[in-house]
């Protein structure tokens, strides 16, 4: 149930705060209370004119200044869809009918300023990154719902960019053409129940920010995350040392082991922070996926020199 200190949701209806009941307002609101990542796929082609539908709602998204600044790369065959699962580490990927890798194109901007004799340094720019970035997504959201209104399931890869030079490649992007983010599409398998969400008490503030007391914020998580309560083995304690140690130094790493052991499991936070996130490893390669942006002819993060164009 989402926590909301207006409206909860019980899966079927929308409750109010005095306890009654009533159907949702629309079904817009509706799909997207009960919006979830779908990983398994039936064995069933979406159709083109289906798809086209879908891909045309996520063109009509807000875009600064209307630029558009970005392609999406629609993937269907088996060979590329089985790369694509290896190289994002996650096998179900092959399985789903369709593929959408979304990239920030500024190659298809600079044509056209040069066709026009227009100047261009978009790619060089940090203001045209964050918006271009912000439009890639807002276009990937319009699709997921357009989807999701047809019957369709889908999930987000992010894993991308564990592969970004074998993934330009792939695909044959040219330079200043980037890899964001790989949606999965196809008409559900099965479909999970919508996962707890914080709700309006920790996530909306009211004209600043409002920090809540720790009581609050662990109450909130808890409820989030009641369910994962992940066993111990001598495995994953020796990787909650290292990654403590590493990070946080041993009197850290010998606080968090003890707690592990009084309360007789790893808890959320240090499941994702310790186990699957790692925090030593997280920060790791950003000079790498930096170097990768440059190669690719972006210069969004360095000084601005018109003399090196």
């Amino acid at each position: 149930m989402v926590e909301n200190p207006i409206l909860t949701y019980d899966g079927k209806l929308i409750q109010n705060k005095k306890g009654g009941k009533e159907n949702y307002p629309n079904g817009t609101i509706k799909l997207l209370y009960e919006r979830v990542s779908v990983r398994s796929f039936q064995d069933e082609k979406v159709p083109q004119t289906l798809l086209n539908l879908i891909l045309e709602a996520g063109l009509h998204s807000a875009s600064a200044g209307n630029l558009q600044p970005y392609s999406i790369i629609v993937i269907k065959s088996k060979s590329k869809k089985e790369k694509l699962a290896k190289l994002c580490q996650q096998a179900f990927i092959s399985k789903a009918p369709i593929l959408l890798m979304f990239t920030i194109d500024m190659h298809r901007l600079e044509r056209w300023a040069n066709l026009e004799c227009a100047p261009f340094t978009a790619n060089n720019s940090f203001r045209h990154f964050w918006v271009s970035f912000q439009d890639v997504i807002i276009c990937a959201q319009s699709i997921c719902t357009a989807a999701e209104s047809v019957g369709l399931g889908s999930v987000y890869i992010g894993s991308v960019l564990e592969a970004f030079s074998e993934i330009r490649e792939l695909l044959k992007l040219p330079d200043k053409v980037f890899p964001v983010v790989l949606l999965c599409i196809g008409y559900p398998k099965t479909r999970p129940l919508p996962q707890q969400k914080l709700g309006l008490r920790m996530i909306v503030h009211n004209e600043k920010y409002k920090e809540q007391d720790d009581s609050e914020l662990l109450k909130a998580f808890n409820k989030k995350y009641e369910r994962i309560k992940v066993k111990i083995d001598e495995e994953r304690l020796k990787v909650v040392e290292e990654v403590c140690n590493k990070v946080q130094g041993k009197a850290f790493a010998s606080r968090c082991l003890e707690l592990i052991k009084r309360k007789g499991y790893i808890n959320p936070a240090q499941y994702y922070f310790a186990l699957h996130y790692r925090a030593d490893l997280m920060p790791e390669g950003n000079d790498t996926y930096l170097d990768l942006m440059e190669k690719a002819g972006f210069k969004w993060f360095k000084k601005y020199n018109p003399s090196e164009e």
